[in-house]
């Protein structure tokens, strides 16, 4: 499986996403936040909410998530506090939209970890058709008062569901490592 990453570690252009297996890390990675004491949220246009979803399949996830962000549209975005100059200047497919999503959702909790995320999945976005690439996603993580933000191209998937699952899995292989130094 194809895909370009900007602060991605290597895996050799060649992945597969396997939900069994994502669904552990993210059990892994909840358990290591209540653990840890800290707290995680999320706000996701082209996932809708699937990382969020995979973090309280863990019990005591409740302890960690006091809520998240689904901005589906442009408005949603600006509505809960992303900046529209940053949307209309670099677009709402970019990495510092996911930026902004990232830290904004964080401030809004008192969140000790961040997670923007925004793309476009299987098909060019009617709302936005000449920024929309297929497979073009973009995330930021907001973590310890930083931002690291990362550009995936993605191979075709066969769902959506695949799609977000893809997403969430290199979302978690980010935050794995910083939750383990």
């Amino acid at each position: 499986m194809k895909k370009k990453k900007t602060g991605l570690p290597d895996t050799g252009g060649s992945r597969a996403y396997i939900e069994a297996d994502i669904r552990n890390d993210y059990r892994r990675l909840t358990n290591l936040l209540i653990e840890k004491q800290m707290t995680i949220t999320t706000m996701e246009s082209a996932t809708s909410g699937q990382i969020a979803s995979l973090i309280t399949d863990t019990e005591g996830a409740s302890a960690v998530l006091k809520g998240a962000f689904i901005t589906y549209s442009n408005e949603a975005k600006i509505m809960q506090g992303v900046p529209a100059e940053i949307i209309d200047q670099y677009t709402v497919y970019s990495r510092q939209t996911a930026e902004a999503m990232a830290e904004v959702c964080a401030g809004a909790y008192s969140a000790d970890i961040g997670i923007g995320v925004t793309g476009t999945m299987g098909n060019t976005d009617p709302a936005n058709p000449e920024t929309s690439v297929p497979g073009q996603v973009f995330f930021a993580v907001f973590f310890r008062g930083a931002i690291r933000s990362y550009h995936l191209e993605l191979e075709p998937q066969p769902t959506r569901l695949a799609y977000k699952l893809a997403v969430a899995k290199e979302v978690c292989d980010v935050i794995l490592p910083l939750l383990e130094e």
